[in-house]
């Protein structure tokens, strides 16, 4: 029978909440304990039990030595490289994922980034711990997990780059690049960290309520503060799927689109782009031959209800067109997942989708395959080739044969 985990992250996410929650619904403090070990690094973890805002939790507290020590992704790996199997795979997506983001918003190279708060010692306890958790659970690689709306707070954060503005800036680019829907919240203050987004976009293969599941565990995780006015606390419940896993998730979308003749060229991949940034699931475009023989673009964009609205807005301020053509339509999307793999000395992520249980396609991310391509010599499509090979399960069925980068 096939695991679920759903997030409830209404009151926000950090990663020790996270952990904290995963092992309050009964995953081994022991078998946490025994991989954080193998790391080599001074950390320890202990659990007490809490109460905030009324209610009791758990606590995760992280022991670990000061440190002004900056590290990069390729510091960071090295230490998780310790771990195996799903675990390190999960904890090596989150890093990752969390690096791109960095990078994106200071405007740098991947391996430029040097984390901060998010790459002390005890962010890597959180996130190794966590993934060591969802193992010890039966969680990773091919569970249903779906993840709640986030509250991100607001307000303003002190970083090692001064006040920021919530949510921080790497929070806004993790939850967008994943397409996460956001809560409203009226609490003044951070409730989502960068590692809780890096956490939740990584483990999450849906986003909203509860799926159907059978409940067998349910786990609070308490963060350190205890404000006055909520909860401070994530939530996870921990069971069975209702039904043996589908062979893809059905949904609901809308399909919006619009027939445009006059729109400068060079408009298009950028308008495409600022679409995918707000939540579309998808956007394109496509020739059309308009009156009197002018080339035109027929625009389409696949969203959900709730950022229906947001995407009609865009098409309107971006696009000269006057209306719209808005359309339900039914989706069936295999479900999928974000794996890490190494090639040629480098760590290149690669999207992979389940069909039942077995791996069916997987396609690299090209900027990591190019990155890691020129870093060693290699070239590009042999690293694609490489890496698309590595992340099928060996023996399985749909794995490509290919060239071996070196």
């Amino acid at each position: 029978m096939s695991r679920a985990l759903w997030v409830d992250a209404s009151n926000g996410a950090a990663g020790d909440m996270l952990l904290a929650a995963l092992l309050d619904a009964g995953a081994s403090l022991d078998a946490v304990r025994a991989g954080l070990s193998r790391l080599g690094v001074p950390v320890a973890v202990d659990v007490a039990a809490v109460r905030r805002h009324g209610f009791r939790a758990s606590h995760v507290r992280v022991d670990a030595p000061d440190t002004d020590v900056h590290r990069g992704l390729s510091d960071v790996l090295e230490v998780l490289a310790r771990l195996s199997g799903p675990p390190r795979e999960f904890a090596v997506a989150v890093f990752t994922r969390l690096a791109g983001a960095e990078a994106r918003v200071h405007g740098s190279a991947v391996d430029e980034v040097h984390f901060h708060e998010v790459g002390a010692l005890d962010a890597i306890a959180d996130v190794a711990g966590c993934a060591l958790a969802l193992h010890d659970l039966s969680l990773l690689p091919d569970a249903e997990r779906v993840v709640s709306p986030v509250a991100v707070g607001s307000g303003t954060v002190r970083t090692a780059h001064g006040p920021l503005p919530v949510p921080a800036p790497a929070v806004a680019e993790l939850l967008a690049a994943a397409g996460a829907p956001v809560a409203a919240h009226g609490a003044v203050m951070e409730l989502c960290t960068p590692t809780g987004a890096a956490l939740l976009t990584t483990l999450a293969t849906g986003w909203g309520p509860p799926p159907a599941m059978t409940p067998s565990a349910v786990g609070v995780g308490a963060g350190t503060a205890d404000p006055p006015g909520h909860a401070n606390v994530l939530r996870v419940l921990v069971g069975a799927a209702a039904s043996p896993a589908q062979d893809w998730r059905e949904g609901e979308l809308f399909q919006v689109e619009a027939t445009v003749d006059d729109l400068d060229p060079r408009v298009w991949p950028d308008l495409l782009e600022e679409l995918r940034s707000v939540g579309a699931a998808d956007a394109w475009c496509v020739p059309a031959l308009m009156r009197k023989g002018r080339p035109g673009q027929v625009l389409t964009v696949l969203v959900d209800a709730a950022r229906l609205d947001l995407a009609c807005r865009v098409v309107f301020t971006w696009t000269t067109t006057l209306g719209v053509r808005v359309h339900p339509v039914s989706r069936r999307a295999l479900r999928r997942d974000t794996l890490a793999v190494p090639v040629a000395g480098g760590e290149v992520r690669v999207k992979r989708a389940f069909l039942g249980g077995e791996v069916v396609t997987a396609q690299p991310e090209y900027d990591d395959a190019l990155s890691v391509g020129r870093a060693a010599g290699v070239p590009v499509t042999e690293v694609l080739d490489a890496a698309r090979a590595a992340a099928f399960p060996p023996g399985s069925r749909g794995a490509p044969s290919s060239r071996s980068a070196t």
